[in-house]
């Protein structure tokens, strides 16, 4: 069965054009083009469309995702499916619970009746590491960093949301790979990482280095960012060091 460039278009929210160009740079060719030029794509390239789709929301450039589907085997694409699946997963709990949340509270405003604060508050993430923060790095810093959150936009708050799990998920299908960190495809991903970092605070290469050694250091971030698996972990901060010394000042 194949279905026309518009169908496919219309399935995936990606535009006629884009996928002409991706056929245009090699990264998509459709199964067969008729003689008067219309691009006809079956379940093959559907699937490799998919995969395209799911590297580009790690953050990830066209050249990149080129390379990495060129040498990925179908485990590896598994692998990486796997655990986007368990992110979309855990996502798709958080919003529900806020959904049900601001629901009671329309409820509630609607009946002129009183929430307690544990349920107008339920289902939003809070930051564990506030009190520690404040104990390290003093009041001053961390109400600073607030005072840029108030600044966000709406793309910066999907950033902050979203970033560091792209990065996370990016380096873990990297990794199985053998990239090294010194490579084009890593240093995006860190580049990223370097963003959403810098819309809480700004850091120094020398600080830059650090936040890496203190992920490897601190059990819980550890835990967070690899999931069982230090060896990402370190691999994450060796990329954040190649990154600090080529891309940061003192």
């Amino acid at each position: 069965m194949a279905w026309s460039i518009a169908e496919v278009a219309r399935a995936s929210g990606v535009t006629s054009r884009t996928l002409r160009h991706y056929h245009a740079i090699g990264l998509l060719a459709p199964a067969r083009t008729a003689p008067n030029g219309r691009r006809y794509y079956e379940q093959e390239q559907l699937l490799r469309l998919q995969q395209i789709l799911l590297l580009r929301d790690l953050g990830l450039s066209l050249e990149v995702v080129a390379d990495v589907i060129a040498h990925r085997s179908s485990q590896d694409t598994i692998e990486v499916l796997a655990r986007h699946k368990e992110w979309l997963l855990r996502e798709q709990l958080r919003l529900g619970q806020l959904v049900r949340t601001v629901d009671s509270t329309i409820e509630n405003l609607k009946k002129g009746g009183e929430m307690s604060p544990e349920k107008v508050f339920e289902g939003f993430e809070h930051n564990p590491y506030e009190a520690e923060a404040r104990e390290r790095w003093g009041d001053e810093a961390v109400d600073a960093s607030y005072e840029r959150m108030r600044g966000w936009t709406e793309a910066d708050a999907e950033k902050a949301r979203t970033g560091q799990a792209r990065v996370h998920e990016g380096l873990a299908a990297l990794k199985a790979e053998g990239v090294d960190v010194t490579e084009l495809s890593v240093q995006e991903l860190i580049q990223l990482h370097y963003e959403v970092t810098c819309l809480f605070w700004t850091p120094t290469r020398e600080a830059y280095r650090n936040l890496g050694q203190m992920y490897v250091d601190d059990e819980r971030f550890r835990q967070n960012i690899g999931s069982g698996d230090d060896s990402l972990v370190e691999y994450l901060r060796d990329a954040m060091t190649v990154y600090a010394e080529n891309r940061l000042s003192e």
